[in-house]
């Protein structure tokens, strides 16, 4: 196994954390789906829930990679991501589901 994968794995870790148990990001995109796209999901608010938790994961995981992007920009890199840069996206992503850590071990999973 590629080491890379371990800071993939960590990243969509932190993005799957952030998007089930951040409550108030989930609420504001359960609010926002609810009222932007009721007939996409059938009006079926589990299916509403679902769709925004994976919105706010997918948007974590997004946020989370601009200060990466930002350092390859600068340093220069032409080929693949340095192991600083998956440090930087690992890094982001972890403080912005710093939220959802306390309720990530409130459930106990």
């Amino acid at each position: 196994m590629n080491e890379r994968n371990f800071y993939y794995i960590g990243i969509a870790f932190f993005g799957m954390i952030n998007g089930i148990f951040n409550q108030l990001a989930l609420l504001f995109a359960l609010i926002h789906v609810q009222v932007l796209a009721p007939a996409l999901l059938f009006g079926s608010v589990p299916l509403t829930l679902m769709f925004a938790s994976l919105m706010v994961s997918t948007a974590t995981i997004i946020i989370g990679g601009i200060p990466a992007a930002l350092y390859e920009r600068l340093a220069g890199v032409k080929e693949d991501s340095t192991d600083a840069s998956l440090w930087l996206w690992l890094a982001a992503t972890a403080i912005l589901t710093l939220p959802a850590i306390g309720n990530f071990f409130a459930v106990r999973l």
